[in-house]
């Protein structure tokens, strides 16, 4: 799960990492109030929106009194913000953060992650922080660093020793920027992270650290243990079809093709999606509808995938374990009948009960085709869309 920049700064405040002063607003009134209550100029009007590349876009601008601030908020509210992680049909900005405008001497990277391949948590930090930093990955990756954490250790002083002579600290600032880090990390681990950024970190000419703007991503299968950053899900920045899936349970994702898919397990419905493509279409979704799945949610997966309009068929491969396949058929045909499917079906079973799933969808009376593998499913369905 996402959350905004501001939200993000709120539990930094609560964890005591230094970010600049700052309000939330939702029209342009509140900004002006915003920005008055700040102290003096200039402030900074930022997009808040769950995409990166804002500054690029023109959602981060700097105004230098009340009729700018007013000016930059009503150009930026209620506006498509297109970034190159919006796509181009960009993401609608319905609130802005005031923020106070800070003398910077010096940007930096700073970001800690999850790396799976090692099972230990990485700090990433370079001293070429702010916009391009991808760029910077890209073309010099020897300017990024990286610090390997052992989570059943934790993070130690050398950690963050090691980070801040990456990043060319001296004292006093070496000080500040190690406490920093340290709780970050704690930050990171309390709250089950998937991704904690900050691009960028910034050194002021008052010889503050602070995180000028701050990126966090929650494992969306931790946040039972976490309501208070559940109560942050902000569902406008989500696709609505994704968010009526979680409504059921279902592991949805949009993907923008044309052939819907229903699946059991996400590896088969990773392979599936493969399969598809390599046939010559597109996938239009990501559906893992999960092991024990009932008719019930089969019917939710059905009109969920029903509901795109870039669907032009559907492929459903059903590996019958958990989820018998005639319990599968029971649920294909319920959904059929519920939603008046108009697309073509192509339906792949195996496993448990398979012939009696088979027999199901022979007498339903529902057009469906079916394919005796996974590769005969993938190229009859290309084949219609093709067609």
């Amino acid at each position: 799960m996402k959350i905004h920049e501001y939200q993000a700064k709120e539990l930094f405040r609560k964890h005591g990492v230094p970010v600049p002063e700052g309000t939330v607003a939702f029209n342009t009134a509140d900004a002006c109030e915003a920005a008055g209550r700040l102290g003096g100029y200039p402030v900074v009007v930022k997009a808040q929106i769950h995409a990166g590349g804002r500054g690029k876009g023109g959602g981060v601008k700097l105004a230098h009194s009340a009729d700018e601030v007013r000016q930059h908020a009503a150009a930026i509210l209620g506006k498509p913000l297109v970034t190159p992680q919006t796509g181009p049909e960009g993401r609608t900005v319905r609130k802005v953060l005031i923020e106070q405008g800070l003398n910077i001497e010096k940007e930096l990277y700073l970001s800690i992650i999850p790396d799976r391949a090692t099972a230990q948590v990485v700090i990433m930090a370079s001293e070429a922080g702010g916009m391009d930093i991808e760029e910077v990955a890209a073309s010099t990756p020897e300017k990024i660093i990286k610090v390997m954490i052992d989570p059943l250790l934790g993070i130690q002083a050398y950690h963050c020793r090691q980070a801040a002579y990456g990043l060319g600290f001296v004292a006093p600032l070496s000080k500040a920027f190690m406490q920093l880090l340290n709780k970050l990390y704690a930050l990171f681990i309390e709250n089950d992270c998937s991704l904690l950024e900050i691009n960028p970190l910034v050194i002021t000419a008052e010889g503050e650290v602070l995180a000028l703007d701050a990126k966090m991503d929650f494992d969306d299968n931790a946040l039972f243990r976490h309501p208070e950053i559940v109560a942050y899900r902000d569902t406008d920045e989500e696709d609505p079809l994704e968010v009526e899936a979680s409504k059921y349970h279902l592991n949805y994702i949009n993907l923008g093709g044309n052939v819907g898919n229903m699946v059991n397990g996400a590896g088969l419905a990773m392979a599936t999606m493969d399969l598809i493509k390599n046939s010559g279409a597109e996938p239009a979704n990501f559906l893992d509808v999960g092991g024990g799945a009932n008719a019930e949610m089969v019917e939710n997966g059905f009109r969920i995938i029903l509901s795109d309009p870039n669907v032009k068929a559907i492929l459903i491969n059903i590996f019958g374990g958990i989820l018998r396949c005639d319990i599968l058929a029971e649920g294909v045909i319920e959904a059929a009948r519920k939603t008046g499917i108009q697309v073509p079906v192509v339906v792949r079973l195996e496993g448990t009960n398979v012939e009696e799933g088979r027999k199901l969808l022979a007498a339903s009376g529902l057009k469906l085709m079916t394919a005796t593998d996974l590769d005969d499913a993938a190229k009859k369905v290309a084949g219609i869309v093709g067609s």
